[in-house]
């Protein structure tokens, strides 16, 4: 059975109770209805999209980010291929159920779906019932990293938000245009949040965009800074200082947990509303 959102057998520990914070913390929206929730999320999916395209996570076509739809929960909202990820807005979106149809009725005007898209994320979120929203890019320093085939050393306090929680799928099967492909990544992702793919980049699967957008970005600064570190110490004939596991362990409960993913999303959002000047409305049926 896959872990929920708050096992605490897999880290998912609330940030209250990490003793980083001192006050009240925000919570998450509550919505009025499913359709002001689905509103919601393709509002907040296509920030992220941008937010991608800002930190330079494209690369030509390729790429995506899906959120299961919380109305047809068999169906998730994904980018139209072939769209730059800063161009993406909330009525772009497509609606893709796990057989692959396009549900063309609450779809943008642009229906072409990128096929590895809908093999790697189908079988995540059919697998994975506790992800709500995963991604995967080919963003430079996870690629450059997976080239190794081997997970992060526990080299800093960031790596660690990954101690024993990200897995490698340690072969290259080409593109992902078959559901076997897709499976083999679902296995090496198994119950974690991570999974580098040999050869071809990284993926996070969380259970809220916020939360998958922050552990992208971690990982993907966590692969820039153990290829810098151990570059630095192949130049001097050393070798990387490693994190013992106690305390990776103890440091992965702080900063690892999904609720503390969320909250530590929430400032790229902010940022991007202050220069967009855009914000959700609420108030809106």
């Amino acid at each position: 059975m896959a872990p929920t959102a708050t096992d605490p057998s897999n880290g998912n520990i609330p940030i209250s109770n990490t003793g980083v914070a001192v006050g009240k913390l925000p919570r998450p929206p509550q919505f009025t209805s499913k359709e002001q929730e689905r509103k919601w999320l393709k509002f907040r999916l296509a920030q992220a999209f941008r937010l991608f395209g800002k930190y330079g996570y494209d690369e030509g076509v390729a790429g995506h980010i899906t959120v299961r739809d919380p109305i047809r929960t068999d169906c998730f909202w994904v980018n139209p291929f072939g769209k730059h990820f800063s161009l993406v807005q909330p009525e772009d979106l497509i609606l893709v159920d796990h057989h692959g149809a396009v549900q063309a009725a609450e779809s943008g005007p642009n229906t072409l779906l990128n096929k590895a898209a809908f093999m790697i994320h189908s079988a995540i979120h059919t697998a994975r019932p506790d992800v709500h929203c995963a991604a995967h890019s080919h963003s430079v320093y996870g690629r450059a990293f997976s080239t190794l085939g081997k997970q992060l050393d526990m080299i800093t306090q960031d790596s660690c938000a990954f101690y024993q929680d990200h897995g490698v799928y340690s072969q290259y099967g080409g593109v992902v245009l078959d559901e076997e492909e897709g499976d083999h990544i679902v296995k090496a992702l198994g119950n974690k949040k991570a999974v580098i793919l040999q050869n071809h980049g990284i993926l996070v699967a969380t259970n809220s965009i916020e939360a998958t957008v922050h552990f992208f970005i971690a990982l993907e600064k966590s692969c820039q800074v153990q290829l810098l570190a151990d570059a630095a110490a192949a130049g001097t004939g050393g070798k990387t200082a490693k994190i013992g596991d106690a305390d990776a362990k103890i440091t992965y409960n702080v900063v690892g947990g999904l609720p503390g993913g969320w909250f530590s999303g929430l400032p790229h959002f902010q940022a991007m509303e202050a220069q967009e000047g855009v914000l959700f409305d609420f108030e809106s049926k």
